[in-house]
């Protein structure tokens, strides 16, 4: 009997440490938690580290929990920085060069009172005074200078290919007439005219790369209160576009073939 009363004490005397799996589970969850909301914050790296070092001991697997890649986006590397700043300049001298050309077929044709040229943000800009190209009121191409048009055309084959847009203007003296009931309507079929002399007389130029449009007496560049004036906002204009914008890709990559009107 005194055998058995001995036996009943060490097991009464046992403790049950069952509950300390879900208690270790707990801190495992919790320590997830911590983890979670920390990398979902600023992290300092060298903190980081730190921490990465100490959970690392308290694991003893050898690997950092922190030895992941960060979620933060990566950066643009900086030489693609400059590989794009390079092809902007590039396009830039090429675009300069298209200048130069343009610019001795006016000065072999005699051309500088009608025509000049400008670079800007937006490309080679050309402008035609529409004196030369029109009679008043009139959206047809002058029979005597539609060879100049088709010259010109020989300086729009680029390659790779280049947008071109071409635009037509006018003063604001109003229009009416049996052809034409506005000057918008005016400038836009002047354009179109003009683009149809320049692309159908070149099979090296891709239809797809040009497009017309006209704004009327909007937009001036002049005073329409003078003959002068008015004069100088009776114009087309041929935009020649960059291949590579500043800060940019490809334009020609990006953006769709434009129509012609």
């Amino acid at each position: 009997m005194a055998k058995r009363s001995k036996r009943r004490k060490k097991h009464e005397e046992h403790t049950d440490e069952s509950w300390l799996i879900p208690y270790a589970d707990i801190l495992t969850l919790l320590l997830a938690l911590f983890i979670v909301l920390f990398a979902s914050s600023t992290v300092d790296v060298q903190k980081m580290q730190q921490l990465s070092t100490v959970f690392s001991s308290i694991f003893d697997s050898g690997e950092g929990v922190f030895e992941q890649p960060s979620p933060v986006e990566p950066q643009k590397p900086e030489s693609a920085e400059k590989d794009s700043d390079s092809a902007y300049l590039e396009d830039q001298e090429a675009l300069s060069q298209i200048k130069g050309n343009v610019d001795e077929f006016i000065a072999v044709n005699e051309l500088e009172k009608q025509f000049a040229t400008k670079l800007t943000d937006e490309g080679l800009l050309v402008t035609i005074r529409d004196s030369i190209l029109f009679d008043p009121g009139k959206a047809n191409v002058k029979d005597e200078y539609q060879n100049i048009a088709k010259e010109l055309s020989k300086l729009l084959v680029f390659d790779p290919p280049r947008h071109v847009i071409i635009t037509g203007y006018t003063d604001d003296v109003p229009m009416n007439n049996a052809e034409f009931a506005s000057n918008w309507e005016l400038s836009v079929m002047r354009a179109v005219n003009f683009l149809k002399l320049v692309v159908d007389e070149n099979v090296k130029l891709d239809p797809a790369f040009f497009s017309a449009k006209g704004y009327g007496e909007n937009e001036p560049v002049a005073s329409n209160k003078t003959d002068e004036g008015r004069s100088k906002n009776r114009r087309v204009e041929v935009l020649i576009q960059p291949l590579v914008k500043k800060e940019d890709t490809n334009t020609n990559e990006k953006e769709t073939s434009a129509k012609s009107e």
